[in-house]
């Protein structure tokens, strides 16, 4: 088969049977197909085949697995190694008697973070081993032996543990926490794609603000002027949908917040979804059908993630199927009536209140107590709408039959609060400078939005969802900096 200039022909799909999970295959001398991509096959050097992932489908064959020692002991003259790969953890069984004398000596050498190849067979361990399955090694090799592993069995605080972020990574809980995110930000890809959304990239560097002037990271740009690190893909996004109708923006978004709550960091993700021809009510169905599809994924896939984070207790399984219900939805007046009585018998009954407690009136938003007081009546997320369009951004719509509200809605999850915000867009060009002035924004570095509104102007709505604060509610995590693998605070910018 001739590849001229090296143009990709329609490649195979990929056999999840194989046992090479990277799905390499040779077409002659020329081509190699990796996962779907082809690529030149001049290459050299050594490829991993066998991963602890597969070995419950390997039961009795003989494999090789290479990794990282995350714990051993010994009972006689056996030992047992801990390997880690990225895929999982195996119990690796070295018997004196099994291997020749200088594997045993090897696996006797082998620290806490060393790295080591072993060979052996895979055997059932119903409930003895990680995964129901172990190796009984034949064959050992030292790749790398690591001195001084500063993250020992011990306790260790978590500042402690951010500064060796770089390493903490590799333990259990912050494993079981990437794997999780990593599904997550594949099911909101697919979500998307699956109703012809297109991926639409929006700058980092912004000449404007979208969330307000007080929150944001400036820079110097060139002879520009000031530029500043987007707070938000909205904006260009609102430009995707009048070109493509049906847009996502899912990037780096940035916040100059001098927050020191556990559900703010600095730098996180957001996904921004945002369509053409759509008003509130679509915006809350689409919010609705997005969350149920994503903790789907994770049920479909990460049971063992959630098992580690939960100490196989099923709890946050149970916590992700409640999701899947029919989400309540209310009114921003109904809230405040329901906050009010709330909060009337809960200062009517002594009970202690947070010393940052502000008790709620009609007309604000809500706080975070306020939130968490909400959603402790239901075990389903709540859709709040219409709120006062005073305490919300410039570009959300207002409702023509009541002036005062916006068409606004926020998702909040059972005791944690927003998730997602979201609201209808102002389409008409006279209230949106009307909007840009009221909240005192320079109309011209908002030329270019305003001209969306100038050419072919119609409803359309979008929302928000930072995924961090997702995946801090799925793992039930302390705080939001250990949903994101090198988080951003006040306080840390390193490593």
């Amino acid at each position: 088969m001739n590849y001229e200039n090296s143009y990709c022909q329609a490649a195979p799909k990929r056999d999840s049977s194989l046992k090479n999970p990277l799905n390499l295959i040779n077409h002659g001398s020329d081509i190699l197909y990796l996962n779907g991509f082809c690529a030149n096959q001049g290459l050299t050097g050594m490829i991993q085949t066998d991963y602890i992932g597969d070995l419950s489908k390997q039961v009795g064959e003989e494999v090789t697995l290479r990794g990282w020692l995350s714990h051993k002991r010994s009972s006689g003259k056996i030992q047992f190694l801990m390997l880690r790969d990225g895929t999982g953890v195996c119990q690796c069984v070295v018997m004196k008697n099994a291997v020749d004398e200088a594997s045993y000596a090897l696996a006797n050498e082998l620290t806490q973070e060393s790295t080591f190849a072993v060979t052996g067979k895979v055997q059932e361990a119903k409930g003895k081993a990680p995964g129901d399955v172990e190796l009984f090694v034949s064959k050992l090799e030292t790749i790398s032996i690591a001195t001084d592993y500063p993250i020992t069995p011990k306790e260790h605080g978590i500042e402690y543990l951010m500064q060796h972020r770089h390493l903490w990574l590799r333990h259990s809980r912050p494993w079981a926490t990437m794997k999780i995110r990593d599904t997550i930000i594949w099911a909101i890809r697919e979500f998307f794609h699956e109703r012809d959304f297109i991926c639409f990239d929006s700058p980092i560097l912004t000449p404007n603000a979208a969330e307000g002037t007080s929150t944001l990271f400036e820079t110097k740009y060139f002879d520009e002027g000031m530029a500043y690190l987007s707070q938000s893909g909205q904006l260009y996004g609102e430009a995707g949908a009048m070109a493509f109708g049906k847009v996502y923006v899912f990037g780096p978004t940035f916040r100059a917040e001098r927050s020191k709550t556990k559900r703010h960091i600095n730098e996180f993700w957001m996904v921004e979804p945002e369509v053409a021809f759509m008003d509130l009510e679509g915006d809350m169905e689409l919010a609705e059908q997005f969350i149920h599809y994503v903790i789907g994924k994770v049920l479909a896939e990460r049971l063992a993630e959630l098992g580690t984070l939960d100490e196989n207790s099923g709890r946050l399984e149970a916590r992700c199927r409640s999701i899947l219900k029919p989400f309540v939805r209310m009114h921003y007046d109904e809230a405040a009536k329901i906050l009010d009585t709330y909060w009337d018998e809960k200062l009517a009954s002594g009970d202690p209140l947070p010393p940052t407690f502000k008790r709620f009136e009609y007309g604000d938003d809500f706080g975070a107590y306020d939130e968490i007081a909400l959603t402790s009546l239901y075990d389903v997320p709540v859709i709040v709408h219409h709120y006062p369009a005073a305490v919300k951004a410039f570009y959300m719509k207002r409702d023509p039959n009541e002036p005062d509200k916006a068409l606004a809605m926020d998702v909040l999850f059972p005791e944690f609060g927003e998730i997602i915000g979201g609201s209808q867009r102002e389409d008409d060009l006279t209230q949106l400078q009307a909007r840009l002035v009221e909240h005192r924004l320079p109309e011209s570095v908002f030329e270019w939005y305003l001209d969306l509104r100038r050419y072919g102007s119609v409803p359309h709505a979008g929302f928000g969802l930072g995924l961090e604060r997702l995946v801090m509610w799925v793992c039930d995590l302390e705080h939001i900096r250990e949903a994101i693998p090198f988080p951003r605070t006040l306080t840390r910018i390193w490593p």
